[in-house]
């Protein structure tokens, strides 16, 4: 615990809903949902007008429309957030040599270390000076929590929302806790949470009267001890800059339930390339695969396979898991399906391209499609034969959501589509909103694939 608030924590507000805002003049002010559209999506993000209709993260898209049925949903674009969380990094590592991140849109920062801040006054200068400069440099908003730990920190910045900044004096800990419910302090999910009401617990006050022993008989050894400091307001785990990856993964839920064996293993093999060049991306190979297959019922199945060695080769994560699908039931149908590589290793193992080279060889003179041959599309399009052996034309797909831009209007977004006809709004970040509205056919040769336009300047 530190005598001064130099830990700040930032959490964007509801970044993904607010940078769809920014860029489309048309949507602010206006409830926004961002998430999977199909009848299995889940909420990624719910602007704070369609939090007033009780929607949040992780809701049942389902749900969601039911609950804002008037609110615009949108297909995320992970590209177009990762670019704006690069440029809020940029400016917390002008803070600090000391900035972890926890995802797109929420970090730590050791101000103390970046020697912006050694008091209160200081650190709450920097807060604001952090404030606007994210302001003024993407057009969004960033609530920020100060205080002497990483707990605290992340507990004001949640107080802070929307867009404001709360700084929590040091020694004032144990009387904010107290009252609050035990689900505040990090590592108490629903379960833990349950689990300490059955047993009396309900406040972070009462978890400090019951005592260390107490903890440690009803979550064990590592888990009590570490409770029990928590409810005392004590934490005093670093800002860490250099966070190791511990697993990649990929997965995808489908709208249908799949039976058919064959376009099961081809989505496995599909989401192992998938995988495979999120591995390869990060600097890392693996030595552990893992197959995820979620079924009709619900029930979750995980199985692995531990390799002589890491490996980043896409054929023999291919094989991994092909061996890793042939013993799991699919009868019933699958809902979803998931790759995972773990035992992170920053090099690999040279034994393992012969066993690839193997698999390449079985691979071209059999069934298999050699690597680099093109993907089918999802739902097999793209690859089935017309009359007379001629490839049918594939319908180009507009998510909503996504730029697009016109040969004569411009740069727009799609608000949606169906029956071979596309609407779209031609609007940008700094046009005056409402911007007009068009509608084409899917195949228009002067509507195509846009870029995300900056949402400043």
């Amino acid at each position: 615990m530190r005598a001064a608030p130099t830990i700040l924590h930032l959490d964007m507000d509801a970044f993904f809903a607010a940078a769809e805002q920014a860029a489309k003049p048309s949507l602010r002010g206006k409830p926004v949902v961002v998430g999977g559209l199909g009848p299995r999506g889940v909420v990624a993000t719910a602007s704070y007008e369609a939090r007033r209709f009780g929607v949040h993260s992780a809701m049942p898209m389902g749900q969601a429309r039911r609950l804002a049925p008037n609110a615009a949903y949108l297909v995320p674009r992970f590209a177009f957030y990762r670019s704006i969380s690069e440029q809020v990094m940029e400016l917390l590592g002008r803070l600090s040599p000391l900035v972890e991140p926890l995802s797109l849109d929420e970090a730590f920062v050791d101000l103390e270390a970046g020697g912006v801040a050694d008091d209160s006054a200081s650190a709450r200068a920097a807060g604001e000076r952090l404030r606007q400069d994210i302001l003024a440099t993407t057009g969004l908003t960033g609530s920020v929590g100060l205080a002497g730990s990483k707990m605290i920190a992340k507990i004001a910045s949640e107080e802070a929302k929307p867009d404001g900044l709360v700084l929590i004096e040091p020694g004032t800990e144990r009387e904010l806790l107290g009252p609050r419910s035990v689900r505040i302090l990090p590592g108490v999910g629903p379960a833990t949470g349950e689990h300490l009401r059955r047993a009396g617990m309900t406040t972070v006050s009462d978890l400090a009267e019951a005592g260390e022993d107490e903890l440690v008989r009803l979550l064990g050894r590592a888990h009590g001890a570490s409770l029990y400091r928590m409810a005392q307001g004590h934490d005093d785990r670093p800002v860490v800059a250099e966070r190791d990856a511990k697993s990649v993964s990929v997965e995808d839920t489908f709208d249908v339930d799949l039976h058919d064996r064959v376009r099961i293993r081809t989505e496995v093999e599909r989401l192992a390339d998938r995988c495979v060049g999120r591995l390869r991306a990060s600097g890392h190979s693996g030595r552990t695969i893992v197959l995820k297959v979620r079924r009709y019922d619900f029930s979750t199945l995980t199985r692995s396979e531990t390799l002589r060695g890491p490996t980043d080769d896409p054929a023999v994560v291919r094989e991994a898991v092909g061996r890793l699908l042939e013993v799991v039931d699919t009868t019933g149908g699958v809902r979803l399906l998931g790759v995972g590589v773990t035992g992170l290793a920053d090099y690999t193992q040279e034994d393992l391209f012969a066993q690839a080279a193997g698999a390449e060889g079985e691979a071209a003179g059999g069934a298999s499609a050699a690597v680099g041959a093109p993907e089918a599309a999802p739902g097999g399009a793209g690859g089935a034969d017309g009359p007379g052996g001629v490839p049918e034309p594939v319908e180009r797909h507009w998510a909503p959501g996504h730029d697009v831009r016109h040969a004569v209007y411009g740069a727009g977004w799609v608000q949606g589509s169906g029956v071979g006809r596309v609407t779209v709004r031609f609007e940008e970040p700094g046009s005056p909103a409402p911007g007009r509205v068009r509608t084409f056919a899917v195949d228009d040769p002067e509507l195509v694939a846009g870029e995300p336009l900056p949402l400043v300047g």
